[in-house]
């Protein structure tokens, strides 16, 4: 018999999911229905197994927006604003997550009287220049070998961590050195490309782990990698999700973000669009097919912001927005009239975005299941959560009705 303390609490969490109002993000409606339709592009051997489970990766594909309000660290890994860097299609952006690290993280030293130096890092010729203090010229070390497993052993373990440091020693032994011939207190580091974003590093990160998940065949940790793992994905293929003017502020269309992302698809999504996508497909680079993702979100930025420009200059102003009622409050919103000018312009985009990530979740799902040596899901235990994951879920839960958003906010 099950425990009658956990249905209770699994009833009270999935109240608490149904009176969570914040629409953000594809909206919790649509990365939802996204990871549930994402289900039956799989293949047979895996098909059994995630509509066995897919309420939960139904349920569950809205908890990164929830964890936003436990830890500063979540925001970042919903966007880049990779217009921040350059322009399209960015060849200064390193697609390799150590490459970006090094080349934005800034690295200084304390001296002992309390000075600090900023190291300046020149890339010549393989090498990287680098001059310390205390000591005259420009000490070399390869960029690609000693320079790189610096960043791998010492700086990337701390990327979760509030400050990150390293010991005088390992900076002068970087160069050949001992601690003496450097005049060095401390050293530091601060991360200088987080702010802007991270989901292109943070999604190979996820299949990674999902791949590992299947191979140790963890039922709990592949069901709720996939779920979670669907959402990034979903953030991924927003165009808006890829720009500093993520909400429009820079152009003044404030709103623009809840409007493509939410309105739109509440709207048109269930009556007009078609979900049946294909058969998920095999990923051989995941880390440049994430990229293609990205880049292909990006280029139409331009559309989406060009066309709510104009069809705000044509539609009077008090047919742009109305009032209506949601779980007894009253909220101002887009009128359909406008909405459905909008969604007419775009010429399908919307429908195209949401049919290219069902297929992009389903097909990573199936990459890390082949990669894991596909293991039979047919035998694999019920999942049935413990009392610690409910606890965690309900803790989630409160951070997200009771708190303020960690990080920077898209909307």
């Amino acid at each position: 018999m099950p425990d009658n303390r956990n249905i209770l609490l699994a009833l009270l969490l999935g109240l608490i999911a149904l009176s969570f109002t914040q629409s953000e993000r594809w909206g919790f409606w649509g990365h939802r229905r996204l990871n549930r339709m994402a289900v039956f592009t799989l293949p047979p051997e895996m098909i059994a197994f995630y509509k066995q489970h897919i309420e939960f990766v139904t349920e569950h594909a809205v908890d990164p927006d929830k964890r936003r309000y436990a830890t500063r660290h979540e925001a970042v890994r919903h966007y880049i604003d990779i217009d921040h860097w350059g322009e399209y299609p960015f060849p200064e952006v390193p697609r390799d997550w150590t490459d970006a690290l090094m080349k934005y993280t800034e690295v200084g030293v304390v001296g002992t009287a309390g000075d600090t130096i900023r190291l300046q890092r020149d890339t010549v010729e393989g090498q990287v220049l680098i001059a310390l203090p205390g000591k005259s010229g420009k000490l070399q070390a390869p960029y690609n070998t000693n320079y790189r497993d610096f960043y791998q052993q010492y700086i990337r373990p701390q990327y979760y961590e509030d400050f990150w440091s390293v010991s005088c020693d390992t900076l002068a032994q970087l160069f050949g050195l001992s601690e003496a011939d450097i005049d060095c207190a401390s050293v530091y580091a601060l991360d200088h490309f987080s702010e802007w974003g991270i989901v292109p590093y943070h999604l190979p990160v996820m299949q990674n782990r999902l791949t590992k998940a299947f191979r140790e065949k963890d039922v709990a940790r592949i069901l709720r990698l996939s779920a979670e793992f669907g959402h990034y994905i979903g953030d991924a293929h927003v165009p808006l999700h890829t720009t500093e003017n993520y909400n429009g502020q820079l152009t003044n269309q404030n709103g623009i973000h809840a409007f493509w992302e939410s309105r739109i698809p509440e709207l048109f999504a269930d009556r007009q669009y078609d979900y049946f996508v294909g058969k998920a497909e095999y990923i051989d680079d995941p880390k440049a097919y994430f990229w293609d993702v990205v880049l292909k979100s990006h280029s139409l930025v331009d559309s989406v912001l060009s066309i709510e420009r104009r069809l705000s200059l044509e539609f009077p102003e008090d047919k742009q927005y109305c009032y209506e009622e949601r779980l007894g409050r009253t909220i101002r919103t887009q009128c359909k009239e406008y909405a459905e000018a909008y969604q007419q312009e775009m010429k399908g985009m919307v429908e195209d975005r949401m049919q290219a990530t069902i297929l992009s979740i389903g097909s990573c799902w199936y990459t890390a299941w082949v990669d894991a040596g596909q293991p039979n899901l047919r035998f694999l235990n019920e999942y049935q959560p413990t009392a610690a994951e409910l606890r965690e879920r309900e803790e989630l839960e409160q951070q997200a009705r009771q708190g303020k958003q960690k990080g920077r906010a898209h909307e």
